[in-house]
């Protein structure tokens, strides 16, 4: 008998092993497609905290030390930070799969075949630090990312709009940049695995920027419009930059939108 979308994607949100988070995020996905999974609104416990190990140590983003990469601590920290964005964004997607109810179909297949994808992320990059010497937990780490989903809880297009388009979206911005350094220093392995990774996170802001857009249609709100609203009212008038427009018009941001978030740019 198929078991409920909701309740399975709530289960892996709570699980703290790694392992077992790796394997039900993965299950997810693959269950989903077999049709074993079936999305009937159910009552369920919220979820301030997830389900996560005791290590790494989590302090303020403030507190994370700054290392150089070019030291071998400094090299696997840069890996370790990527790896915990890769593992909070299971949870993430496991978030967005079983909070928001009632949603079309397709909006929980992207966002399971998301936590797949963020699952394979992490295991690549916690094979490339443990191959250094490293593990994850290894380093401190923030939790900002979470901080955002709890301030998005009570709305699915809130959600999309600051997740998938504005912190996704900067890693999108950023991950060049990181495979240049990584590149300098003679890592093509980790090269390669970043490489992966921006592939596919093309698609998962791309999700978020479609059933952000989807979203507004039903509330006869103007998409653009009401993106920067929002961003403005949650981060201000500010943008990091400089913006990978390339991936970003991949993953659905408009010429408009992205000459918007340019003249944002912090100088």
């Amino acid at each position: 008998m198929p078991r409920n979308l909701h309740a399975a994607a709530h289960e892996c949100l709570l699980t703290a092993d790694i392992d077992s988070k790796l394997k039900q995020a993965r299950a997810l996905d693959a269950e989903w497609r077999a049709g074993r999974l079936h999305c009937a609104p159910v009552a369920l416990p919220d979820v301030s905290e997830p389900g996560r190990p005791s290590r790494p140590e989590l302090v303020p983003p403030s507190q994370v030390p700054q290392r150089r990469i070019g030291t071998p601590e400094g090299h696997a920290a840069l890996i370790h930070a990527v790896a915990h964005i890769e593992f909070n964004a299971i949870n993430l997607a496991c978030d967005a799969a079983w909070r928001f109810q009632g949603l079309p179909e397709a909006y929980y297949a992207d966002w399971l075949r998301v936590a797949a994808e963020e699952a394979h992320h992490f295991t690549l990059l916690r094979d490339r630090l443990r191959a250094l010497g490293y593990d994850y937990g290894d380093f401190a780490a923030h939790d900002g990312l979470w901080e955002l989903a709890r301030k998005t809880a009570d709305d699915p297009l809130r959600r999309m709009a600051l997740v998938p388009r504005v912190m996704e979206a900067r890693g999108l911005d950023v991950t060049p940049g990181m495979m240049k350094r990584f590149a300098r220093i003679g890592d093509q392995e980790t090269v390669a695995i970043l490489e992966v990774i921006l592939r596919d996170e093309v698609g998962h802001v791309e999700a978020g920027t479609r059933w952000f857009r989807h979203l507004c249609r039903e509330r006869g709100l103007d998409p653009e419009k009401h993106y920067f609203e929002l961003l403005e009212a949650a981060f201000g008038e500010r943008m990091r930059c400089p913006l990978h427009k390339a991936a970003r018009r991949q993953a659905g941001f408009s010429e408009t939108e992205l000459q918007r978030l340019e003249a944002m740019c912090k100088d």
